[in-house]
Protein backbone atom coordinates (compact mmCIF):
# COMPACT_ATOMS: atom_id res chain seq x y z
CA UNK A 1 0.00 0.00 0.00
CA UNK A 2 1.49 3.65 -1.13
CA UNK A 3 1.46 6.27 2.17
CA UNK A 4 -0.78 8.36 -0.06
CA UNK A 5 -3.36 5.41 0.20
CA UNK A 6 -2.92 5.28 3.74
CA UNK A 7 -3.13 8.90 4.40
CA UNK A 8 -6.46 8.80 2.55
CA UNK A 9 -8.28 6.05 4.47
CA UNK A 10 -6.77 7.79 7.78
CA UNK A 11 -8.48 11.38 6.47
CA UNK A 12 -11.75 8.78 6.34
CA UNK A 13 -11.26 7.68 9.49
CA UNK A 14 -11.27 10.75 10.91
CA UNK A 15 -13.97 12.26 9.38
CA UNK A 16 -16.16 9.64 10.44
CA UNK A 17 -15.27 9.64 14.27
CA UNK A 18 -15.98 13.71 13.94
CA UNK A 19 -18.75 12.54 11.95
CA UNK A 20 -19.72 10.01 15.00
CA UNK A 21 -19.11 12.90 17.60
CA UNK A 22 -21.92 15.50 16.02
CA UNK A 23 -18.98 17.46 14.25
CA UNK A 24 -19.06 18.30 10.81
CA UNK A 25 -17.63 16.89 7.97
CA UNK A 26 -18.08 17.99 3.68
CA UNK A 27 -20.42 15.53 3.23
CA UNK A 28 -22.93 17.06 5.63
CA UNK A 29 -21.93 20.71 3.61
CA UNK A 30 -23.61 19.53 0.34
CA UNK A 31 -27.38 19.39 -0.15
CA UNK A 32 -29.51 19.07 -3.22
CA UNK A 33 -32.06 21.30 -3.75
CA UNK A 34 -34.93 19.99 -5.74
CA UNK A 35 -38.33 21.97 -6.70
CA UNK A 36 -41.75 21.25 -6.24
CA UNK A 37 -43.49 20.27 -9.52
CA UNK A 38 -47.17 21.23 -10.18
CA UNK A 39 -48.18 17.01 -10.40
CA UNK A 40 -51.45 18.24 -12.07
CA UNK A 41 -50.08 20.59 -14.76
CA UNK A 42 -47.02 18.19 -15.60
CA UNK A 43 -49.95 15.31 -16.06
CA UNK A 44 -51.70 17.32 -18.26
CA UNK A 45 -48.91 17.98 -20.14
CA UNK A 46 -48.40 14.55 -20.88
CA UNK A 47 -52.21 14.26 -21.75
CA UNK A 48 -52.49 11.51 -19.18
CA UNK A 49 -55.66 10.39 -16.90
CA UNK A 50 -54.80 10.18 -13.53
CA UNK A 51 -54.72 6.43 -13.61
CA UNK A 52 -52.85 6.59 -16.65
CA UNK A 53 -50.46 8.64 -14.94
CA UNK A 54 -50.39 6.16 -11.90
CA UNK A 55 -49.82 3.38 -13.89
CA UNK A 56 -47.62 4.95 -16.29
CA UNK A 57 -44.83 5.94 -13.54
CA UNK A 58 -45.76 3.33 -10.60
CA UNK A 59 -47.56 5.38 -8.25
CA UNK A 60 -51.19 4.83 -6.92
CA UNK A 61 -54.34 6.84 -7.74
CA UNK A 62 -54.76 8.16 -4.59
CA UNK A 63 -51.71 9.55 -4.09
CA UNK A 64 -51.73 11.42 -7.89
CA UNK A 65 -55.56 12.68 -6.28
CA UNK A 66 -53.73 13.71 -2.79
CA UNK A 67 -50.85 15.59 -4.59
CA UNK A 68 -53.36 17.40 -7.05
CA UNK A 69 -55.73 18.30 -4.72
CA UNK A 70 -52.90 19.70 -2.16
CA UNK A 71 -53.78 17.55 0.57
CA UNK A 72 -50.17 15.88 0.77
CA UNK A 73 -47.16 16.85 -0.65
CA UNK A 74 -44.43 14.81 -2.73
CA UNK A 75 -41.11 14.37 -0.74
CA UNK A 76 -38.10 12.91 -1.11
CA UNK A 77 -37.53 10.35 -4.23
CA UNK A 78 -41.13 10.67 -5.33
CA UNK A 79 -40.63 14.25 -5.62
CA UNK A 80 -37.31 12.96 -7.50
CA UNK A 81 -38.75 11.38 -9.58
CA UNK A 82 -41.47 14.09 -11.16
CA UNK A 83 -38.64 16.46 -11.71
CA UNK A 84 -37.22 13.56 -13.79
CA UNK A 85 -40.61 13.14 -15.63
CA UNK A 86 -40.70 16.72 -15.61
CA UNK A 87 -37.78 16.81 -17.45
CA UNK A 88 -37.42 13.43 -19.68
CA UNK A 89 -40.64 11.79 -19.56
CA UNK A 90 -39.77 9.36 -22.49
CA UNK A 91 -36.63 8.08 -20.45
CA UNK A 92 -38.56 7.23 -17.48
CA UNK A 93 -41.22 5.76 -19.34
CA UNK A 94 -38.81 3.63 -21.65
CA UNK A 95 -36.91 2.62 -18.40
CA UNK A 96 -40.39 1.52 -16.64
CA UNK A 97 -41.37 -0.44 -19.45
CA UNK A 98 -38.62 -2.22 -20.08
CA UNK A 99 -37.69 -3.11 -15.84
CA UNK A 100 -41.84 -4.50 -16.42
CA UNK A 101 -40.91 -6.92 -19.59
Amino acid sequence: MAISDFNDIAAGLLDAIDHAKGGSTEAQEHQVSVPNVDVAELRDSLGLSQTEFAEAFGVSVGTIRNWEQGRRRPRGPARVLLNVIAKEPEAVMRVLRTEAA
